[in-house]
């Protein structure tokens, strides 16, 4: 299994994206988020296809930490269903790679069932 993920999720204003970017770098769950947007989504919701304005958050974590990371950005996101999809990193600079594994939780910390 790829140890690295990249986690996508999508808020509707600004102030979400922010709160859960800083959060999850805060708690060492995200080492970065990156917050883009406006964007225009277009979906399928209770039946008919619907649009909204939102705002994508990529936050580079490790997988071991995809738990705690998806339990947190629940607690804050305002939608009923939100997005939260990991895709693994395969590959990628090694001097980065290590930046990112300072910046991340140790790996099996004691308290991480407790996020």
């Amino acid at each position: 299994m790829t140890e690295y993920i990249q986690v996508l999720t999508t808020v509707e204003h600004i102030d979400d994206a922010e709160k859960i970017a800083k959060t999850l770098v805060e708690k060492r769950l995200a080492a970065c988020v990156q917050i883009y947007g406006p964007m225009t989504s277009y979906f399928q919701w209770q039946g008919r296809v619907d649009t909204a304005q939102e705002y994508l958050c990529l936050i580079k974590s490790r997988n071991d930490l995809f738990a705690g990371l998806e339990k947190i950005i629940k607690c804050l996101h305002p939608y009923e269903v939100p997005e939260i999809i990991a895709t693994p990193i395969t590959n990628g600079n090694r001097e980065y790679l290590g930046w990112l594994e300072e910046e991340l939780e140790p790996k099996y910390p004691e308290w991480g069932k407790d996020i």
